[in-house]
């Protein structure tokens, strides 16, 4: 009786050992975003549910129980698959740009720097999501047939920043700055495709105040066209 005992005991713990591995396996594998599970596109893909109305939740990047309903709530409102997962379809509904193989730069190095050094210059003291949206104008001008197709030929173009004009440019960015780049290369824009930004309190030009606003972050502007 007791050997049976014994028997039914090691079965059953057997069995939730089985059970709990089997669980850890279908978590590990599991792909919530088909380009890779990085932080960075975690945030990505929250921040922009949050602009949508879609997320309630903090954009930290890590992938939880709310992210996950965001993401079939915006999936069930334009018509696609409802599983949860961000991939080529969901990311192009998003209108986000997410990095792969968990990349945490898709430019180089020069590149990095020298829109660190904008971001700095331009945005420094202005919120997280401000800094990476003055970061994202500069990229947004990069794709825009209107600007240079280089983050250089964009950020030097004449009278185009403040900061290149007085020299501020010059200045060392912070890690702040260098993450803010990072993210904007990666494919978060706060602006969803802004071309300009001005500072209302600063800005003297009449031309940039007849651009329709689309938002405001910080005490900064961003306009679209």
């Amino acid at each position: 009786m007791k050997k049976k005992k014994i028997i039914l005991i090691v079965t059953a713990f057997i069995l939730c050992v089985g059970v709990m591995l089997t669980a850890g396996i279908t978590v590990a594998s599991a792909k919530n975003i088909v380009k890779g599970d990085t932080a960075e596109n975690n945030r990505i893909v929250q921040q922009r549910l949050l602009d949508l109305g879609y997320y309630k939740g903090k954009v930290d990047g890590i992938w939880g129980p709310k992210t996950l309903a965001a993401v079939k709530s915006f999936q069930r409102a334009k018509g696609l698959v409802q599983d949860g997962i961000v991939g080529a379809k969901t990311e192009k509904a998003l209108g986000i740009t997410l990095s792969s193989g968990g990349s945490t730069s898709n430019s180089n190095s020069t590149d990095v720097n020298l829109l660190a050094k904008c971001v700095y210059a331009e945005a420094r003291g202005e919120p997280y999501t401000g800094q990476v949206a003055v970061a994202a104008v500069v990229l947004n001008r990069v794709r825009s047939p209107k600007f240079p197709n280089t983050i250089s030929g964009v950020i030097y173009q004449p009278w185009a920043f403040t900061a290149v004009n007085d020299g501020q440019i010059n200045l060392t960015p912070n890690d702040q700055a260098y993450k803010a780049a990072r993210d904007a290369l990666n494919g978060w824009d706060p602006t969803n495709g802004c071309l300009y930004y001005y500072n209302p309190a600063t800005a003297t030009s009449k031309w940039i105040w007849s651009l329709k606003v689309e938002l405001t972050i910080g005490r900064h502007s961003f306009a679209r066209a």
